[in-house]
């Protein structure tokens, strides 16, 4: 390995560690020592990549983040009908974001408790809401488009939280049919 190439697999253990803690079921906990003790690695290494505590939480947000819309963007690019769309995306954001709800809690949950991403959740809903607003082909009104889709994203994002914070009972199933009946609907507004 080069040290170009160690330094990025100890980041990407670093991160990988900050997922867990910032996603930990009882809430983020997350300070340097704790992330050093998790991905075994000093202080020192930390600091290689992360100028402090706040920049390495906004930079597992932006990881957790990333991969989500890269999830969404891969599970619609291969379908052909608005269905199959909402099914694929619905059941890639439930497989990264339940599936593996460390991450769902850091994309979902932390920006409600974690002072360093206070504004982040807002930062990424352009482009969930842009995803969204691509999917709507039954709506042609383009201001009506968006506001569906910005409405879509809300209901989805709630519900999310929800699920990940157990106030949301419901099995698996009935919770991806839900959210596929949900976007299903939305598209169909534009019919109305």
């Amino acid at each position: 390995m080069t040290l170009e190439d160690r330094r990025e697999a100890r980041r990407t253990a670093l991160l990988r560690a900050g997922i867990m803690l910032l996603g930990a079921p009882a809430g983020p906990a997350v300070n340097v020592r704790a992330v050093c003790r998790a991905a075994s690695l000093t202080e020192r290494y930390f600091y290689e990549s992360f100028a402090d505590r706040d920049e390495f939480v906004r930079s597992v947000y932006a990881t957790v983040g990333d991969e989500a819309q890269a999830a969404l963007l891969g599970a619609v690019a291969s379908t052909h009908t608005a269905r199959a769309r909402a099914e694929a995306a619905v059941e890639a954001f439930v497989e990264l974001m339940v599936d593996n709800p460390e991450r769902g809690r850091v994309l979902l949950l932390a920006p409600l408790s974690e002072p360093a991403l206070s504004r982040r959740g807002m930062d990424l809903m352009p482009g969930f809401v842009a995803l969204v607003h691509d999917q709507l082909s039954a709506v042609d009104d383009e201001v009506e488009k968006q506001l569906v889709a910005i409405g879509v994203v809300g209901a989805l994002t709630t519900l999310f939280i929800g699920y990940l914070d157990g106030t949301v009972a419901a099995s698996r199933e009935q919770f991806v049919a839900h959210c596929v009946t949900l976007v299903m609907e939305a598209n169909r507004s534009g019919h109305e």
